[in-house]
């Protein structure tokens, strides 16, 4: 099974990030993951270039977007973009892209919620065809055509996975014929039936059923039982006040919290039900666990997934 994370402290500095991402690299972990966002204290307005920082960097772990925003950009800007960093990384990106959430973000770049599924759609059909080396007519004149270059180092371009929430963006991704990128938000009843319906939405478009199957989760080890009954009390109390998911979901059902043991179960069950190929690691949102019980966790999830792997 792969084995990624997200940056698990707040610091969105690229300093910062590349700190984590050789930590990372260094334990064994596969893939390195930034989200994007804008217009608020933890925002990541631009993945690709803090990843092409962490490039530098790092030699073996691959470089990923949680949800590069399709419908803010220009598509053959986008693919430009996105073949850089492939050529600057030696062909480490895995490119997960999304359609934005928020009223307010979507209008500040002049894109009509409505039109977000159609602009993204357009511009990945674009970007793909663009990475192609293609000869592309520009502003609707075939008599005018460019090709892309720098073309991505991988083949035909980097994988590309798709965020989705919600049956329509479920439905887009499996007519699409992409990985689905399973969110840290849902129930693991929730991911099943999102699984089910991506698997449907292949079929319908006569798609090949993917066996990829990646899945973001908040995990934390700790083998001290106290502290880790302490944590998982808090974070179901906290859960009561989150807006974006089921306030009355168990704790069990949207996290994998607690000692090896009981992670090691969740991890199986994660494999068994939802067909798990990929565990990326989300950040604990807990001001009070300290830096070092962060990195302590991280190395005992990477020990136990390199464990069960070995066997």
């Amino acid at each position: 099974m792969h084995l990624g994370l997200t940056p698990w402290h707040t610091d969105r500095s690229a300093q910062a990030l590349i700190e984590q991402a050789s930590f990372a690299e260094h334990l064994g972990y596969e893939s390195f993951w930034l989200p994007e966002n804008h217009f608020d204290n933890d925002a990541i307005p631009d993945p690709l270039m803090l990843l092409a920082s962490i490039a530098s960097a790092t030699t073996q772990i691959k470089l990923a977007t949680t949800s590069y925003l399709l419908p803010l950009r220009h598509p053959l800007q986008a693919a430009e973009q996105v073949a850089v960093l492939d050529q600057l990384s030696g062909g480490r990106l895995i490119l997960g892209v999304g359609r934005g959430v928020g009223t307010n973000m979507l209008k500040a770049f002049n894109v009509q919620p409505q039109q977000k599924r159609e602009r993204f759609e357009s511009n990945l059909k674009l970007m793909i065809e663009a990475w192609s080396g293609a000869n592309l007519a520009t502003g609707g004149d075939p008599t005018s055509t460019v090709v892309l270059h720098p073309l991505p180092i991988q083949k035909p371009h980097p994988q590309i996975w798709v965020a989705a929430f919600g049956p329509k963006a479920l439905a887009q991704a499996g007519r699409l014929g992409l990985p689905y990128l399973a969110s840290p938000l849902e129930t693991l009843d929730e991911l099943e039936n999102n699984f089910s319906l991506h698997n449907q939405a292949c079929q319908n478009a006569q798609q090949v059923i993917l066996t990829t199957r990646p899945i973001m989760r908040m995990v934390f080890i700790d083998n001290n039982n106290a502290g880790i009954n302490t944590l998982r009390k808090q974070l179901q109390k906290n859960n009561a006040t989150n807006p974006w998911r089921d306030q009355h979901a168990p704790l069990d059902d949207w996290a994998i919290v607690g000692n090896e043991e009981f992670a090691r179960q969740q991890i199986a069950e994660y494999q068994q039900r939802l067909g798990m190929t990929h565990l990326i690691i989300t950040r604990l949102r807990m001001d009070d666990v300290s830096e070092q019980q962060q990195r302590e966790s991280l190395t005992l999830i990477a020990e136990l997934v390199d464990g069960n792997t070995r066997n």
